[in-house]
């Protein structure tokens, strides 16, 4: 309404003017000036008013956007969750549905307390590729394969599926099955992919109903964590319907006492995922890396659990063996000297000016591509980048599932156990 005002005296201070300039200007040509005056001040109250039109209108239209991502974010996150219900497979079905009637600029607004337009939008490879191995007709003999799990479907193929099929490779007779413990991956691929796969309980259900027999578990996580306890409590409440349950060792084998405890599965690991680290950053011989001053640093999870010693006791075997070129360390920084100011401070102060990271995790998902490669300022990679300490700082992501040697020892795991 001010701009009306304004344009008002601005326009009357014109006739005054004109009316003093003409001095005997005749009526009708006063008239015509006043009419012509007045068309002016109406057409310009009007393109004000269209003004204000048109911003109300756009704010309207940004609200609205905010709100359709607002609604998504809060499915995503309802379906972000530890614990599967009887809603779970709907709630998975609505986010889906109502994130592809996003428009592209809505959903670049998408963000909750774990919402994020990565949750859809991210292209982790082809879901297709995989077996989500929840087939009945399982006969009497089963082998129970069960990971953490991971979103990022190409390693997903490459790392879990590698080893599944590596075990009904190498026992036919037998079927193998598969079980995620994280809820929370498994409603992700499911919502995302329409790709179901059974969490424990889903698992060991399926198996009771198909009249399994023999039931051997073979966990393809690192160690005896936090994750491996959980698996061990759901077994044990299916213990008694099966004629015989038998569950092999984890990755990295029996725990041990403290940092000087090594075993044979250790020293296995760690000359399997050197020397694959070797073979891909185009060197010879892990000795001709380090000529080149080239330092190897595997990035695990980290834990506080008591199972954490076993990542200082992969940096003794690496050290038993020679490995003077190869750190061992972890996300969360758990052991202490495993947090990655601590890595980068030894490889700098051994001399080292080049790096190579790459994930001490049997899958390349999350934690690999995001903690240790990503473009964020905390990945391992911007940080030991931003440092200033080394001439390259490179990152190899790839898991220990997809190595052929990796395999081999959860096969023999299961060898193993099944022989007991």
């Amino acid at each position: 309404m001010k701009k009306k005002k304004v344009l008002s005296v601005f326009m009357m201070a014109v006739m005054t003017c004109s009316m003093a300039l003409t001095g005997c200007a005749d009526k009708q040509t006063d008239a015509a000036l006043q009419t012509e005056t007045e068309e002016a001040a109406d057409n310009s109250s009007g393109t004000v008013e269209e003004a204000e039109a048109s911003g109300t209108e756009e704010g309207t239209e940004e609200d609205a956007d905010q709100k359709a991502a607002d609604e998504v974010a809060a499915l995503i996150d309802s379906i972000y969750v530890q614990k599967r219900t009887a809603e779970t497979d709907e709630q998975c079905k609505r986010a889906k549905d109502a994130w592809d009637a996003l428009t592209d600029a809505q959903k670049e607004l998408v963000a909750g307390q774990n919402a994020d337009p990565d949750y859809f939008g991210r292209d982790t490879g082809d879901a297709s590729k995989d077996d989500p191995r929840n087939q009945d007709d399982i006969g009497e003999n089963e082998i129970l394969v069960v990971s953490f799990g991971t979103s990022f479907n190409d390693s997903r193929v490459a790392d879990i599926k590698g080893i599944e099929d590596a075990l009904q490779a190498a026992y036919p007779d037998w079927s193998v099955r598969r079980a995620f413990t994280a809820q929370i991956i498994i409603n992700h691929v499911q919502a995302r992919d329409g790709e179901c796969i059974d969490n424990m309980d889903q698992a060991l259900e399926r198996a009771v109903k198909n009249g399994v027999k023999n039931l051997v578990v073979q966990p393809t996580h690192l160690m005896h964590g936090a994750e491996y306890d959980e698996l061990m409590e759901a077994v044990e409440g299916y213990r008694n319907q099966f004629e015989s349950v038998k569950v092999a060792e984890p990755l990295l084998g029996e725990v041990g006492a403290d940092a000087s405890v090594i075993n044979a599965d250790k020293e296995a690991v760690a000359k399997a995922i050197t020397a694959e680290a070797v073979k891909d950053a185009g060197y010879d011989s892990l000795e001709a890396a380090k000529e080149d001053g080239v330092v190897f640093v595997f990035m695990g999870h980290g834990t506080s659990h008591t199972a954490r010693v076993s990542y200082s006791q992969m940096q003794t075997q690496m050290d038993e063996l020679g490995y003077g070129n190869v750190l061992i360390g972890t996300v969360e920084g758990e052991p202490e000297e495993t947090s990655c100011e601590a890595v980068m401070d030894a490889a700098a102060e051994a001399g080292y000016t080049k790096v190579i990271l790459r994930p001490l995790m049997v899958v390349a998902g999350d934690h690999a591509n995001n903690d240790m490669a990503g473009e964020d300022e905390d990945s391992w990679l911007s940080m030991f980048q931003a440092s200033g300490r080394f001439e390259s700082v490179e990152a190899q992501i790839s898991g220990l599932g997809a190595i052929d040697a990796i395999q081999k020892i959860y096969v023999d795991h299961t060898r193993s156990v099944m022989k007991e």
